[in-house]
Formats: C-alpha cells, sequence, structure tokens
C-alpha cells in the first residue's frame, strides 16, 4: 500500500502543473490519486498485522488525524473468508492549503503569486511565458524588480549599441551578467526580432550589445599603399573589419602567427591572421571577402586541411598554398607526428586536397609538417610566382 513518502514523490509532480492552473484560471483540486496498492484477499489472511501497520502510517500524517494535507478515502471491502473491512480506497488533496501545507511549498507559493502579480503588472505579455517557465518564479533570490526594469529598457530600445555597464537602467554593473539566461529567455520571448544571432550565446553578441571583440590583425603588404605613413600592420575590432572593406585584390591568410609576419611583400595583398586555427570562424561575416582572391597558407597536416575546409565553406573561391605534396616531400626533414581529425572526407576540398588528405591520414603518425618550418626563401619565392602568374607553382 502507498506510504506518505510515496504521497510526497507524487505530489510533487503536480507542482508545475498547478502553478499554471493557477495562471490559465482553471481550478486543480481536489486532486486525487487512485493507485494506491489497495489491499488484497491475501493480504487479509496471510499479513494483516502488516497491513495495519501500513494503514496506521498513512492515517498518522492524513488531513484525517492532522486536520490538513491528503485526505484518505476508504470504501467497504467484502472479502470471502473475512467479511466486510473499511480499507483505504484513495488519497484525496481537497484544497489548495491542505497541497501547500503537506508538500512544505507554502513560502514558494507566495513567491509565486508576488511574482506573478509584478510581472502581469508590469508586462503583461509575459503571460504566455510565464505559462511555459513558471518555475523561475518561485525562486528565493531573484531580484525580480531588477528583472523587470532591464527588460523595459530593452523593449524601449531593443537595439542599444552600447556596452553593459553604459546602459542607463538603475542596477549595479554586473546584475544583468549574474542573472543573464533568465533575461534571455524573457528578451527572446518578448523582442523576438532584435535578435542578432540566435546562435550567439553570449548576451551582448546576441541583443546589439558593444563587447570586448576578438581583434583581427591586418598587414598591408602591398608596400606602396599604406594606410597611412608608414604603418602597414594594424589590428581592428571584428565588427570594424566586417564593414570595413579593402581596396586589395589578394588576401592571404596564415594559420600559424609568425607566417603571417614573415610573408613578403606583394603586389595589391593583404594578409589577414584572426587568431590562428579554426578562428577563421571570426571571418565567416566579412561579405566583402566574397571578391577577393583569397590564398590559405596552413600547417600539411588534417587539421590544416579542416580549417582550409572550414574556410572554404565561408568563400569557396579560397585556394590552398604550400599544402601540396610536393611541399611536404621537398621538406621531409622536418615531418612530425601529427594528431588525426575524426572526419574521413572533406567534401570541400579540390581533387589534389583531398587526395593529399586522404594520403596523410594514410601516413599517419609521421604526417604533420608546420608551416614555420618552410624556409622563407622558399615562401618568398612560392608567393610571388603565385601572385604573378595566377597559378600554384612548384607542382
Amino acid at each position: 500500500m502507498i506510504n506518505p513518502e510515496e504521497i510526497t514523490r507524487q505530489a510533487l509532480k503536480w507542482w508545475q502543473p498547478f502553478l499554471q492552473s493557477h495562471i490559465l484560471n482553471e481550478p486543480f483540486f481536489p486532486k486525487e490519486i487512485a493507485r494506491i496498492g489497495k489491499a488484497r484477499p491475501g493480504d487479509i489472511t496471510h499479513r494483516f498485522d502488516v497491513l495495519q501497520d501500513e494503514i496506521a502510517a498513512l492515517y498518522r500524517e492524513s488531513k484525517n488525524e492532522t486536520g490538513s494535507g491528503y485526505w484518505v478515502k476508504t470504501s467497504a471491502n467484502n472479502f470471502r473468508r473475512t467479511g466486510t473491512h473499511q480499507l483505504p480506497d484513495s488519497i484525496v488533496f481537497e484544497t489548495a492549503e491542505d497541497y501547500l501545507q503537506f508538500t512544505r511549498k507554502k513560502s514558494e507559493w507566495e513567491r509565486f503569486t508576488r511574482t506573478y502579480d509584478l510581472l502581469i503588472s508590469r508586462l503583461p505579455q509575459l503571460r504566455n511565458w510565464i505559462v511555459d517557465n513558471p518555475l523561475p518564479l518561485t525562486a528565493r533570490d531573484t531580484n525580480w524588480e531588477g528583472i523587470v526594469v532591464v527588460t523595459e529598457y530593452f523593449i524601449r530600445h531593443p537595439r542599444p549599441d552600447q556596452y553593459v555597464r553604459q546602459l542607463p537602467i538603475p542596477i549595479h554593473t554586473k546584475f544583468i551578467e549574474e542573472n543573464e539566461s533568465l533575461i534571455q529567455s524573457l528578451l527572446d520571448f518578448l523582442i523576438p526580432d532584435h535578435i542578432r544571432d540566435r546562435n550567439q550565446r553570449k548576451f551582448a553578441d546576441r541583443y546589439y550589445l558593444q563587447r570586448d571583440e576578438p581583434l583581427v590583425r591586418l598587414r598591408i603588404l602591398a608596400g606602396d599603399s599604406l594606410i597611412i605613413h608608414h604603418i602597414s600592420d594594424i589590428s581592428i575590432r571584428l565588427s570594424d573589419f566586417e564593414r570595413s572593406g579593402w581596396p586589395y585584390e589578394n588576401v592571404v591568410l596564415t594559420e600559424n602567427k609568425m607566417n603571417f609576419l614573415t610573408l613578403p611583400l606583394l603586389s595589391s595583398t593583404l594578409a589577414i591572421w584572426s587568431g590562428g586555427g579554426f578562428k577563421v570562424s571570426y571571418l565567416r561575416n566579412a561579405r566583402w571577402l566574397e571578391g577577393k582572391n583569397i590564398y590559405y597558407w596552413g600547417d600539411v597536416d588534417e587539421h590544416g586541411f579542416q580549417i582550409l575546409h572550414q574556410l572554404r565553406s565561408y568563400y569557396n573561391q579560397t585556394r590552398s598554398v604550400m599544402m601540396d605534396r610536393t611541399t611536404f616531400d621537398r621538406f621531409q626533414e622536418f615531418v612530425v607526428a601529427g594528431e588525426q581529425n575524426k572526419a574521413e572526407k572533406l567534401n570541400l576540398l579540390n581533387d589534389d586536397e583531398a587526395h593529399m588528405y586522404e594520403w596523410l591520414k594514410k601516413s599517419y603518425p609521421l604526417n604533420r609538417l608546420e608551416q614555420e618550418k618552410i624556409p622563407q626563401d622558399y615562401v618568398n619565392a612560392y608567393f610571388l610566382l603565385t601572385l604573378k602568374n595566377g597559378t600554384l607553382p612548384f607542382n
């Protein structure tokens, strides 16, 4: 037969539906537990003492004896050998007060109703959000007044274009950071048309705030067209890089910073370093790159080709340089063990690159030529011939 602990577990499953019923103004109680493990004939004849103890335990915490909580409903059960017995038939919570008293949820309920009244009075459009998310309203330490003030500000100014600490909201400067997930859930519901990028998890990136952005480093390799005076090497914010555009035909990207720094001067060419490795993802929204001749130089290893594949998913005109079998064989003495990549094939590689990628996988573990080990004279000659003739040399 059911015991008070099992009743508690079942009653707690009703907590969220009970809160939702309040929002929807729907009756919730009385609420019954019908499946209580009712007594069978064998219980009366073979384990009557145990059954009596179970029933006594059930009554001890019941409304029948304490005046609140669950009510034990009984019915007459007729057994052939022992006659009629009045036994528990179901458990019923008759009122919300009984339920709250038994589950010890009264303080949470009071917080919920206070918070609900606050939200509905200030942001009535949140009603459907609350129906789907009632539990946050029961939390002990949430400053809902502050949450509402922040939310109201973003409704009035959905694209602030300021740093969080600059927002004219009467809260301390870390309040939004401390309550990001809750505020984000509210804003996603309230201002869905003002989400910059749903894939962005960072609050600032999602809601048009300024943030400490990644920097993209640029070198003007065209020596006769420096930006100003003798400046040829600058770092700019990613958002500025995306909007800028540069008047050069060619763009060279390298995986390693030192290789970026030592690229030779090349006519009408801009070199870009976004942080190395898979941080080429920073470049995906710089649509001005679509009209450029893009050259990517990475390590001759499986991950180098994975990065090339990633970059080509943004700009399919990207060409690889010094990532070929000729270069690999020429500097065989510098080849070391490389890590393996899970992907068997990379469908954005051209035929030569795909064959090289496959060959590197078969050559494991000695399958990595780091780009910084390639001599500078070879690099200079390679790039000069590549950009001069528009074809890749030494192949």
